[in-house]
Parts: structure tokens; sequence; C-alpha cells
């Protein structure tokens, strides 16, 4: 299946480079842009799978068009192409939505490598960020609840597959790793969660992971 794809950077040497190296690679890039507005316009003509997005953006922020993209297209997977590793970006990053951060020192083949695990809803982090988005997940899920949240006493019922897939995503591991650990199929997986976000009533995986470590499942044993 092809895996339809967007880059976003208002370098125009460095936002063709990388669209060519994806579609020499056999993605299919639907789109390009140069701005934010631009950006947003585009992605929802074009319903790209993976959104290849920068965060330095003239017109709109990065943070701003990724929040507004996921809004408007829940599904839609963002892979951030920052030259900025500061924590702060990273997390704000997470927090508006996107779904993995690689910093542009990365090679082209990690990039390639990241754009189609992005797709199919791996996180994906330059080493040494991912730590720190699951230390800013225990910290929001210490946070107070909305009260929307909180007021709902009828907890779903999820299947004992579905817990468990949840508790080995609320301890950081991918959806590969949770398909080999358990013995299933990397689709199985995407399934139980996309089942989970529908009965928990929750927009994404930051949420998803929210809810598990509220819970106190990330704590709980892993599943073998």
């Amino acid at each position: 299946m092809s895996i339809k794809v967007m880059v976003v950077d208002d370098h125009p040497m460095w936002r063709d480079a990388v669209a060519r190296d994806l579609a020499e690679s056999g993605l299919e890039v639907v789109a390009t842009a140069g701005d934010g507005e631009q950006a947003v316009r585009r992605a929802k003509a074009a319903a790209p799978d993976v959104l290849v997005l920068d965060l330095n953006l003239p017109a709109k922020p990065g943070v701003q068009v990724c929040k507004e993209l996921v809004g408007h297209n829940p599904a839609l997977r963002v892979l951030v192409l920052s030259a900025s590793g500061e924590h702060a970006d990273v997390l704000e990053a997470v927090k508006s939505g996107a779904t993995g951060y690689l910093l542009k020192s990365a090679s082209t083949e990690e990039l390639l490598d990241a754009v189609r695990r992005t797709a199919v809803g791996d996180p994906v982090f330059t080493p040494g960020l991912a730590g720190l988005v699951l230390g800013e997940y225990r910290r929001l899920a210490s946070e107070p609840a909305p009260a929307a949240e909180a007021g709902g006493l009828d907890t779903p019922r999820l299947t004992d597959r579905e817990t468990e897939v949840l508790r080995l995503v609320a301890k950081g591991l991918s959806y590969k790793q949770i398909a080999e650990r358990l013995v299933i199929s990397h689709r199985t997986v995407q399934n139980h969660v996309q089942n989970t976000l529908g009965k928990l009533q929750l927009h994404n995986r930051v949420e998803l992971v929210r809810y598990a470590i509220e819970r106190g499942l990330d704590d709980g044993p892993e599943g073998g």
C-alpha cells in the first residue's frame, strides 16, 4: 500500500531534497508547502497519510499547523523534522499531536524508516528524546484530569488483550515491539489500539498513554 506524504519546510532546497528522497524510495509525495497557512490548505486538499513538518514556519508556526490538521483529521500522522532538539520544542510538538520527532541531522535512511514507521502509528523519536516524552506523559498523568473526563464513573470495559496492549503502549513500546512481545501481527495491535481509543473516547496516543498511566497500567506486569 502506497504511503502518501506531504513535506512542509520554508527552505525550498531542503524541502525539495526531502521530497525527492521520499519519492525515489517509493513513497507518494502528494504535496509540499513553504509556510504554515499554505500547509493547512494543501494538507486538507491532498489528505496525506504522513505530514513531514518543520516547526519554524512563516505565517503560522508548525505546532499550530499540527494542532489544526490533527484536529481536522485525527488519523493524520505528523513527523516533525526539525533542527531544534530543545526539550520544550519536542514536548510542544507532541502535545500538539505529533507522532514523532526527528532532528534534521538524521540520515536519509533514518528519515525514510521514520516516515514508514510513523505511517503505521509507531512513535518515532531521535535517540534520547523518547525518554523525555515518556517522562512528560507521566507528568501530565499526575495533573488533575479535565472535568468531563473525570466525571464519568463508568469505565468502559476493555478486553484482556486490549488492556495488555494498552499497558505496553504506556510503557513506551512501539506497535512493532508490542506485536513481537505478544506474538500477534502489527495490524492486530493497531486494531486493538483503535478499538481502545473508540471505547475510551480518546483521540490519539498521547491521551491513551495518559489514561493508562493515570490508572497505573504502566506499573503492572508486562504481557508475555
